[in-house]
């Protein structure tokens, strides 16, 4: 880490984001304890929800942990947390119905997606060297390095961005399977858009975060020249 004035640049990304984590724990807690009106266990709810939308080769499956839920596209499984996998409250068909939407964007090739998943090698070996090199380049005082490690971050920042998208239309599919399937109660609607807006603000925050990132980079480059 480098330390000097421009750390003051990554105070909003960081308060954004602790603010957003307790927001979606407390909200995932509170509609956790609400039980659907159906009372069908949210593994069964997206079972059903992706074979009628022809993605019926999914595999459901538990995996541990809170929150852990996510839609592998490369094993084309969907893995349901503990808490969400036999559960059927708001915000375990919520969750649950959200990685049902993203199994629909893989089958429909969703754009965003397509291209979120070309970018993670490139942006997980960025994310790993923006800062070595930028460092490197700050001790030799070779500005090209300085550049290379910004260019590179830049590229974390483009998939964080390109995540946004991507996550608020896995709400949307969500919502609208649970709704036109008659699986959830005008209230209990409210539930789940409360669960998957708390959810969504984590990403927003990490594109805060990273972007005030870059801006530092960015301006200690400059301030070097």
């Amino acid at each position: 880490m480098y330390w000097d004035s421009t750390l003051i640049l990554l105070l909003p990304g960081l308060i954004l984001g602790l603010w957003a984590q307790s927001r979606v724990k407390s909200t995932y807690a509170k509609f956790s304890r609400v039980p659907t009106q159906g009372r069908l266990p949210a593994w069964q709810v997206v079972q059903y929800l992706l074979q009628k939308e022809g993605a019926g080769d999914v595999a459901i499956e538990r995996t541990h942990g809170t929150l852990t839920d996510h839609y592998d596209p490369r094993s084309n499984k969907l893995r349901l947390s503990e808490g969400v996998y036999d559960s059927a409250s708001v915000a375990a068909l919520g969750v649950a119905a959200h990685e049902a939407g993203h199994a629909l964007q893989k089958k429909e090739n969703y754009p965003f997606l397509a291209l979120r998943s070309v970018m993670v090698p490139v942006v997980n070996l960025g994310s790993n060297l923006a800062w070595p090199i930028f460092l490197l380049g700050i001790i030799t005082t070779w500005e090209p390095l300085m550049y290379v490690g910004i260019i590179l971050f830049a590229l974390v920042v483009l998939f964080s961005l390109i995540t946004l998208p991507v996550e608020y239309d896995a709400s949307r599919r969500a919502t609208a399977m649970l709704v036109n399937n008659g699986y959830l109660t005008q209230d209990e609607e409210k539930g789940v858009r409360s669960v998957l807006n708390a959810a969504a603000l984590t990403y927003v925050a990490s594109f805060v975060s990273a972007l005030m990132q870059l801006l530092r980079l960015i301006s200690i480059a400059r301030r070097r020249d």
